[in-house]
């Protein structure tokens, strides 16, 4: 499933597809609007520009205090966002009011409040596994088109952000392709139950974004300024292995446990004590299984995450007891958000401009998952290996440093950089002597030239490298003329 990263790809479906489970009615319900987005992604390989824009188009469903829900990938990077009527011929313009993209989330909210009086909100309702669910998309006429389908699972997985990791509820259907596709709701017994955020057309199976992490969304943005769902920052291990349960020392009256692999640094686990090595045995009187789930009284047997992330906010505190060294011990851990801007290699940058800096025709970067994706959407495998390598092992790799990976993209040819012209993807470390942490650092090291020259290392082939730091300076503004350049460095 995770193939398939994000719904506008992969509900294009071929109308061949079985049309037995759909219904047409007359009339849409007074629930849900058309979203027209207009998005315009920043470039990453070349950070001064952005792409050309491109529409989408979506179902919002209205709540409450004339708030639209939709997902956070239909208004990323948005330019323009309108609501529509669903038969179209009433648009008004609409702003974002509240956006989650690690829990694929976002508020509209348009200014004409006159255009939503007609409009009936949804109820939320949580669903359950053998329920039947119903997916609504509407017609080009603005008649409401029903696929129905029961629901198979719920479970914690990834969401398209990849970093985060909240429950899923999945559902089985043969969607039709249908304007307005991006966002879709799922509807339960006339409330809303999800709204659908990936589609397998092969398999016709469904992963809904579920009422219960709406729920914690929305009482999250009723606070200024929005918190986000917390994390507890550990890696965890299963421990069925009976010789490595015995290695750990647990006995036999200890079932559970799962391992914790490592402990993100400052993170809410290690300021609350945890440590790597030790082994999860129970949260808040919930007993942990050998592969990191509990018992959820609702949902049965889900991932820890649930718990931590969904049924607790930012924050809360837990009571986790802990096996270390042949005893247990009782720890309190404080719940919290972990901030994008923390990672040393961040896993989105959307809504603002990259970072970079141009150095007499070097163009400087800090290493973002934003960057890997322009390889495309099997950047894992086409993306440089030490990059990837970096960003699957941040956590392990960069626990002394440096804050950000400033690497070098790419040469734009001048009479600074002759010879340097082929160089990419090398990983900076130093210029002018001084160790760089990030790309706020370049500034501060480029004011100490050494003889007269920027001295500049790279951790690779070649080590080091020679720009003339007057030539740099006194060619600047025609070489940003040269290459139209709206500007030489974008940083704070």
């Amino acid at each position: 499933m995770r193939r398939i990263a994000f719904l506008f790809a992969s509900v294009l479906l071929p109308l061949a597809c079985p049309v037995q489970a759909d219904e047409v009615q007359s009339e849409a319900p007074q629930s849900v609007v058309r979203v027209n987005v207009t998005n315009q992604p920043w470039d990453f390989g070349r950070p001064w520009g952005k792409r050309p824009p491109y529409s989408r188009r979506a179902i919002g469903t209205i709540l409450p205090d004339n708030q639209v829900l939709v997902t956070a990938e239909l208004v990323a990077n948005a330019n323009y966002v309108e609501l529509e009527t669903a038969e179209g011929g009433q648009k008004v313009p609409a702003r974002v009011e509240v956006v989650d993209y690690e829990a694929n989330l976002a508020l509209l909210k348009t200014d004409d409040v006159a255009f939503l009086k007609p409009f009936k909100p949804l109820e939320l309702t949580h669903a359950h596994i053998g329920d039947t669910l119903s997916v609504w998309q509407l017609e080009n006429t603005g008649t409401l088109l029903v696929t129905k389908g029961p629901m198979t699972t719920a479970e914690v997985t990834r969401y398209p952000i990849d970093d985060a990791a909240l429950l899923v509820y999945r559902m089985t259907t043969p969607l039709q392709f249908r304007d307005s596709s991006f966002t879709l709701p799922v509807i339960k017994d006339g409330k809303l139950a999800g709204l659908v955020m990936r589609y397998d057309n092969t398999t016709n199976n469904a992963e809904i974004l579920p009422a219960p992490v709406i729920e914690h969304f929305l009482l999250d943005a009723k606070k200024a300024p929005y918190e986000g769902f917390a994390r507890i920052g550990i890696t965890s291990s299963p421990t069925r292995d009976p010789q490595f349960r015995k290695y750990l020392g647990l006995d036999a009256s200890t079932s559970g446990g799962v391992y914790i692999a490592d402990v993100q640094q400052d993170g809410p686990a290690a300021q609350g004590g945890m440590e790597q090595g030790d082994v999860l045995l129970q949260i808040d009187g919930q007993a942990v299984d050998q592969d990191g789930n509990y018992r959820d009284q609702e949902y049965g047997k889900v991932g820890l995450a649930y718990l931590f992330s969904t049924k607790h906010f930012d924050g809360d505190k837990v009571k986790c007891i802990v096996f270390r060294k042949g005893e247990k011990k009782e720890l309190n851990v404080t719940l919290k958000h972990r901030p994008v801007e923390s990672y040393v290699v961040e896993p989105y940058i959307i809504d603002r401009a990259p970072k970079f800096y141009v150095l007499g025709g070097l163009v400087l970067q800090e290493l973002s998952r934003q960057y890997l994706k322009e390889y495309g959407n099997d950047w894992q495998k086409k993306a440089p290996e030490n990059f990837v390598y970096f960003d699957h092992q941040q956590n392990e790799l960069f626990k002394n440093g440096p804050k950000k990976i400033v690497f070098l993209n790419r040469v734009l040819p001048s009479e600074m950089t002759v010879g340097y012209e082929e160089l990419s993807q090398l990983v900076l470390t130093k210029i002018n002597d001084m160790a760089i942490q990030s790309l706020d650092d370049v500034p501060k090291a480029l004011a100490h030239p050494i003889n007269g020259l920027h001295k500049i290392e790279f951790d690779g082939e070649p080590k080091i490298i020679f720009l003339d730091a007057a030539q740099v300076e006194a060619e600047a503004a025609s070489f940003q003329k040269k290459y139209r350049l709206p500007e030489l460095q974008h940083l704070n």
